[in-house]
């Protein structure tokens, strides 16, 4: 019985204060989508450092001169090296071959390339890309040498970039996450204020506090479980009609690995945890201390 009386004072409640319903789910929504937006983006740039610093290499170019000699003293140093994992040379025109691939949606960069403007290189993978310093050091005086570039400085600003991105979404995440608890502070406050007959008659007759707050604790609640819902329904679409739509997944390709259905989906209970419980602080922190009920 008492439990069909709070639920029906909730459906109530929330009814009674529509707009302000209404306003304090949209806050929600939008503050708990730019949270999971955030969370994802450094699930993303997590499994993205894994991928690529697996993949990683250091590319040794050649001059244009170097002679066979050269080049085959060089492999073979490589080859007894013990920070190095694996060794692949690519000639000129394997790399321009790459290159066409690479760049093949790009055919004006592509006609302005010459063959012969790419040089060769040995592709080198180190046990530990960490020891890239030792490897300049040791192979860049060897003769025929040009040149020797650690990939990992170029991911590197990639993912500078990938976590100021995560940075922004999550400070406008934590001002919309502000407005939106005094936003629930005030729907509460307006509720128990427009209830507050009731509250005096059940007092009088020995209700407990927490029977007469919980009605509006679970108002906050509610709202903020219908925001979570939709923040999750906002990143499904997101991913479905952005990342991998078929205008702007190419853009991506090459660049950002694959976003997991099973991180979307891990974001419905984080957000649902996340809003019930900060919106169930806020109620119970308003009617302590704002609210004498």
């Amino acid at each position: 019985m008492r439990a069909k009386y709070v639920l029906s004072e909730v459906a109530v409640g929330l009814w009674r204060n529509v707009t302000m319903t209404i306003a304090m789910i949209i806050t929600m929504t939008v503050s708990l989508a730019l949270l999971g937006s955030s969370v994802l983006l450094f699930l993303q740039v997590r499994d993205m450092k894994d991928y690529y610093y697996a993949e990683i290499e250091v590319a040794i170019f050649l001059t244009d001169e170097v002679t066979e000699e050269q080049r085959t003293a060089l492999r073979d140093a490589l080859s007894k090296d013990p920070l190095v994992r694996d060794t692949l040379y690519e000639s000129k025109e394997q790399a321009y071959s790459r290159f066409r691939e690479q760049f093949k949606d790009a055919p004006d960069l592509v006609e302005a390339t010459k063959p012969d403007s790419l040089p060769a290189s040995f592709r080198v993978k180190l046990t530990d890309p960490e020891k890239f310093d030792e490897i300049r050091t040791k192979y860049s005086d060897y003769e025929g040498v040009e040149e020797i570039v650690d990939q990992r400085a170029v991911l590197q600003k990639l993912f500078d970039i990938l976590g100021s991105i995560q940075g922004l979404a999550l400070v406008i995440a934590v001002i919309q996450g502000l407005a939106a608890l005094l936003l629930v502070a005030n729907t509460i406050q307006v509720a128990a204020y427009s209830k507050r007959r009731e509250v005096s008659i059940m007092r009088l007759v020995g209700a407990s506090n927490w029977f007469i707050q919980l009605p509006f604790i679970l108002e906050a609640v509610f709202a903020g479980l219908i925001g979570a819902v939709l923040a999750y329904i906002t990143l499904i679409l997101g991913k479905v009609l952005l990342l991998d739509s078929d205008a702007l997944k190419p853009l991506f390709e090459g660049v950002l690995t694959p976003l997991k259905w099973s991180h979307v989906h891990l974001m419905l209970p984080f957000l649902a945890l996340v809003s019930s419980l900060i919106s169930a602080i806020t109620g119970w922190v308003t009617l302590r201390f704002y609210i004498k009920v």
